[in-house]
């Protein structure tokens, strides 16, 4: 078993994104650190015909990582919104045994650095964790006036202590890359969902993202030491967030100093989906409108 690889879980709609991640990884992955994507299969022949045939990547189905969970039914993913299904094929993940660890990719990240091992692994090959406490992010939303992001997100938070039993502050690591142990996840599995009859697929909610169900795992049951480091890339949560920080001088050089990469999300820049839009022109146009009023806005 491999002691760490980078994983994406992708879909049509994000190949174009996903193009960009792998020239990227190929780019800067000095350690040569192996690359899995997975997508649905019957969307994988279309993928290879975008990406070409000399893609440095190793591909798994979704429905491959569905299937490795035999407490859950076949085609469980289908019963789900996108979103959701996604985040759970991300967290099952670990159940194919390919590796210990996995550096948790969305197609809309880049890497705009060299990165290794080291960068993503602690002592005894035990990786870090991204958790933090996310004061930065809330300051700006507040002095922007954008207080029902923080409202959003501190009562997200709560709701995950409270599913855990924890007090204390709320803990975050809302973007990806998120690294993952193995360890961790079974933990979650065998010591809260098993014994209550549930699958990850039972708890995997918009109430309940994977992300914080992972972190709070991970303070609850502490099945690997943890490590704690900060955002390991830069993230432009919604477009007023990056028209404010590209007029205070941002750039992909300057953000190099402090990051391996950046994530323009692609719930907001949708200038890289693949294949026909899904919006109405109309709705289009009213979507473009509202970004072009917030850059405006960005030198207030």
């Amino acid at each position: 078993m491999k002691d760490i690889v980078l994983y994406c879980k992708s879909y049509r709609r994000d190949f174009l994104r996903l193009k960009r991640l792998l020239k990227s990884v190929e780019k800067y992955n000095v350690d040569q650190i192996p690359f899995y994507i997975s997508t649905p299969a019957d969307q994988f022949q279309e993928l290879k015909d975008l990406l070409g045939s000399d893609a440095k990547y190793q591909w798994v189905s979704d429905e491959s990582i569905v299937s490795a969970n035999p407490r859950v039914s076949p085609g469980i993913e289908k019963t789900r919104s996108g979103s959701l299904a996604q985040q759970a094929i991300k967290s099952e993940f670990w159940r194919l045994g390919i590796s210990e660890n996995y550096v948790c990719l969305d197609s809309d990240c880049v890497f705009i650095k060299n990165f290794g091992r080291d960068d993503f692994l602690a002592q005894d090959q035990i990786p870090y964790t991204v958790i933090y406490q996310n004061k930065e992010f809330f300051q700006l939303a507040s002095n922007r006036k954008h207080s029902k992001v923080v409202e959003n997100l501190v009562r997200e938070g709560n709701r995950l202590k409270d599913l855990f039993g924890r007090k204390g502050p709320n803990y975050y690591c809302p973007c990806p890359p998120f690294i993952w142990s193995a360890k961790v996840w079974r933990s979650l599995d065998e010591q809260f969902l098993i014994p209550q009859g549930l699958t990850f697929w039972d708890i995997s909610t918009n109430d309940h993202p994977e992300t914080l169900l992972y972190l709070e795992a991970l303070l609850k049951f502490q099945a690997i030491p943890l490590y704690p480091i900060e955002q390991m890339f830069r993230i432009y949560y919604y477009d007023w967030h990056f028209y404010l920080l590209q007029r205070m001088g941002e750039s992909q050089s300057s953000l190099a100093k402090n990051y391996l990469g950046v994530i323009y999300q692609s719930n907001w820049d949708s200038s890289m989906d693949f294949g026909a839009p899904e919006k109405s022109l109309l709705s289009r146009a009213n979507k473009r409108l509202k970004r072009f009023m917030r850059y405006l806005q960005s030198y207030c």
